[in-house]
């Protein structure tokens, strides 16, 4: 009798344990998609991570096995930025092989249709809902669903370690960080975090090879005092309106003394000048947006987020052609029943899933992410850095200005890279092996407005090729 009761005990025991392994990974070939015309001629594989000591916060992710050489082919985690944005934008609006056909929402279920210019033509990519809260990932806790800089990048990299002891396939093949946006801040963080790790022994070892990065956000003194310059340049701003603002202001155009009435001044009609204008690509219709406020705009070390919010939020078009449009159905297609289902989503584990949570109970530790690259530059990481030019959110001239204060020298000078005959950007290349790249008619972020060009120049970098 005793002997049963031990054996029925250890039973419970193993189905428990097992069921909690479940739980902190599981994973599903996804054959079809509703919205999509037959079978995905791609192999799409969704699931959750548990990670954190308790495994409270289920992290969600698409992964997409490259459709070139996955044997060989490099692996890239993907962090979208915001915080908050969903790993569902990159893959249907930015670099997937997927994306919505745009249109005007008309009830029915919006259609998908294959991107020919897939990053996945390349290298396989993970799209990860991160941090917590971000699309379909949630936490069973009230403290799991408390995040910041610093405990969401150690969580993408548990993630990461799981991941590939689940999938030992890949362990051989080199891991690449990118983001775009936000995780200018952030991903930088996770390939530290991963060069920590690997230092400490942690299995399974990662072959981390470098990291990139689109329209990244770094510093605030540097992203947003490059405002003014560059929307001078594009010929937003007037000559004598600019160097009025240089005069007065001094070069600093966000935090502003309260005393110095005259920049007050000169920053207010810059905000002025800009009202109407889509700051994330200025030749795109605006579609409905508020103007950001002079204070948000100028004031706010937050600006950049909130000037995003605008742009990345949607709401239905009164133009011909709006991107907002696109934005839109992608909250009637990913809350549809049938396509939850077919992701594996978790019944109940979240409510409606949105394209960019600004909800998040998320800290922003990271004033600057510089001293990351200082570091990585030291230890000779790769990297590819690229700029949208028509961004007046991140400006090029921002990136540009900090990549110069790494001090490193040029290998390889400026100049033109072409994509079928036609210049794609600019470009140069650094000591400490990183590539900078402009993409011409790009804006934020680059890959969304220039998808042939932005496919060539990932392709080459990744495949260590001259841009």
């Amino acid at each position: 009798m005793a002997a049963t009761i031990i054996s029925v005990g250890l039973l419970c025991l193993l189905l428990l344990l097992l069921s909690s392994s479940r739980l902190a990974l599981s994973g599903s070939r996804i054959q079809s998609l509703p919205g999509f015309q037959g079978p995905l001629p791609f192999e799409l594989e969704t699931g959750y991570v548990s990670v954190d000591e308790s495994e409270d916060v289920h992290l969600f992710y698409y992964f997409i096995k490259s459709e070139r050489d996955p044997k060989h082919d490099p692996l890239m985690l993907w962090l979208t930025g915001g915080p908050g944005c969903s790993a569902l934008s990159g893959l249907l609006f930015e670099i997937g092989p997927l994306r919505i056909e745009t249109m005007k929402y008309n009830g029915s279920l919006p259609s998908l249709a294959l991107n020919p210019y897939s990053w996945t033509k390349a290298s396989s990519i993970i799209f990860l809902d991160s941090p917590i809260g971000t699309g379909f990932s949630y936490s069973s806790s009230f403290q799991g669903s408390q995040t910041g800089d610093i405990k969401s990048c150690q969580q993408a990299y548990q993630f990461l370690r799981k991941w590939l002891m689940d999938h030992p396939e890949f362990l051989s093949n080199a891991v690449y960080i990118g983001g775009d946006s936000y995780s200018g801040k952030t991903a930088p963080l996770v390939v530290i975090d991963i060069l920590n790790g690997n230092d400490a022994g942690e299995e399974p070892f990662i072959n981390i090879k470098g990291y990139l990065l689109g329209n990244p956000v770094t510093d605030v003194s540097y992203d947003s005092n490059k405002q003014l310059p560059h929307a001078h340049g594009l010929g937003l701003v007037s000559d004598e309106l600019y160097q009025s603002a240089k005069i007065n202001c001094q070069g600093e155009y966000v935090n502003i003394n309260p005393s110095n009435v005259q920049c007050l001044q000169d920053m207010q009609a810059f905000s002025e000048c800009l009202s109407g204008i889509n700051t994330a690509h200025i030749l795109e219709p605006l579609c409905g947006f508020a103007s950001p406020k002079p204070k948000e705009k100028f004031g706010d070390r937050r600006y950049l987020e909130d000037n995003s919010r605008e742009i990345l939020d949607p709401q239905p078009s009164s133009t011909e052609f709006c991107r907002t449009d696109g934005y839109l159905l992608s909250y009637y297609w990913a809350n549809d029943d049938n396509v939850r289902k077919a992701l594996n989503i978790r019944k109940g584990s979240i409510g409606e899933w949105r394209r960019c949570n600004y909800g998040l109970s998320y800290t922003a530790e990271i004033q600057s992410s510089f001293s990351y690259h200082v570091n990585l530059s030291r230890k000779g990481y790769r990297s590819l850095i690229y700029s949208g030019d028509h961004d007046l959110i991140v400006p090029f001239l921002a990136t540009q200005a900090w990549i110069h204060s790494l001090n490193y020298s040029i290998v390889d000078g400026w100049r033109s890279w072409v994509v079928d005959g036609q210049v794609g950007g600019y470009t140069r290349t650094y000591s400490n092996n990183m590539t900078f790249a402009t993409v011409k008619g790009g804006g934020h972020t680059a890959p969304e407005y220039q998808p042939k060009a932005c496919l060539a120049m990932y392709k080459r970098w990744i495949d260590e090729e001259p841009l």
